[in-house]
């Protein structure tokens, strides 16, 4: 019969226990894009409802190494997240701040977009 996992934690040394918390918390913190998404309790399926798309797109976006920002962001945000790029150097961190203005773009954009839907465009 299987050990509860408490037991055994409790019986581990105070540096082992650490070490352990230690790798468990490094791993939380570094994820894939499909990890994040099982992580998050949500299926490709789901996912796909939420971005209006197919599974199989979701399928194809979470094996890319290479994608547009705001197809990473609209990722995290129908996980319930938002995302944040930033900049990693000796002396410290950066966050970049440049794609928070994407959000209000894109819902400007949104917002045109539907109050022009059946009037005609001006031609150049």
């Amino acid at each position: 019969m299987g050990r509860n996992f408490k037991e055994l934690q409790a019986k581990m040394s105070p540096a082992s226990r650490a070490r352990s918390e230690h790798r468990a918390q490094v791993l939380l913190d570094e994820m894939a894009l499909d990890e994040l998404r099982v992580a998050r309790q949500m299926t490709q399926e789901h996912l796909a409802r939420i971005l209006r798309t197919s599974q199989a797109a979701i399928s194809k976006i979470e094996r890319r190494a290479d994608m547009y920002v705001s197809t990473l962001q609209n990722m995290v945000r129908a996980m319930g997240g938002a995302l944040e790029i930033r900049a990693v150097f000796p002396e410290g961190n950066v966050v970049i701040n440049q794609f928070e203005d994407l959000n209000e773009q894109q819902a400007k954009s949104k917002a045109e977009d539907s109050t022009s839907e059946g009037t005609p465009r001006a031609q150049s």
